[in-house]
């Protein structure tokens, strides 16, 4: 039994049951990955309402904050993100990923551009 795919570049296109194997494979596969993309994405987007409080910083900053923890730490940034989360929550935070986090603050704490000491200074 033989199938066709239609497309804008290959109008039609005959496809074996070998090929649509194949392409429902890659299909259920590029769904994970956007499944878990979107669940990253919202791990890191609440991480960085964390960080707005905790460290009093602006969102453009805190996203600077979670890359320069997650990149001087050699973590990935869904990791940070999720620590970061549980810090948040009264968990603990690796002591690497905790010294980056105050060191990363201070850098981008903008209360500092207007006279104001940094927060627990």
């Amino acid at each position: 039994m033989a199938f066709f795919e239609i497309s804008k570049q290959q109008p039609l296109h005959l496809l074996s049951t070998a090929d649509l194997a194949t392409e429902l494979d890659q299909l259920y596969e590029e769904n994970a990955q956007l499944r878990r993309a979107v669940t990253s994405h919202a791990t890191i987007d609440q991480a960085m309402g964390a960080v707005v409080v905790l460290g009093q910083v602006a969102p453009e900053e805190a996203w600077q904050v979670l890359r320069d923890v997650s990149q001087r730490t050699n973590t990935k940034l869904r990791v940070v993100a999720e620590h970061i989360l549980k810090f948040a929550q009264g968990g603990a935070l690796p002591d690497p990923e905790l010294d980056e986090l105050k060191k990363a603050l201070n850098r981008y704490w903008t209360c500092s551009k207007v006279g104001l000491s940094p927060p627990g200074a």
